[in-house]
């Protein structure tokens, strides 16, 4: 009898190279994240890839006019660092 195996990529039709098959963050949620680090409005969000590993590149101005990059983790939804910008 022939084996089948399957990867956890066959069971997500939006699969792709690079990216987790399992649950990703939204935007909104990357966006609410930051937020909660670094309060402030929302300038800019990007995803991009590091190391391998893709993120939310989050933009925030602070009420004193400060600008952070917040970086979010896609797949955890964990913050990777906090950068003046």
């Amino acid at each position: 009898m022939d084996h089948v195996y399957y990867t956890p990529q066959a069971y997500d039709r939006n699969y792709h190279p690079g990216y987790s098959a399992y649950r990703q963050i939204s935007i909104q949620e990357a966006m609410n994240v930051a937020l909660g680090r670094v309060p402030g409005q929302v300038v800019k969000v990007e995803l991009e890839q590091e190391n391998g590993l893709w993120v939310y590149e989050v933009d925030i101005i602070t009420l004193q006019g400060v600008r952070y990059e917040v970086i979010v983790d896609m797949n955890t939804g964990a913050i990777v660092r906090i950068e003046l910008d």
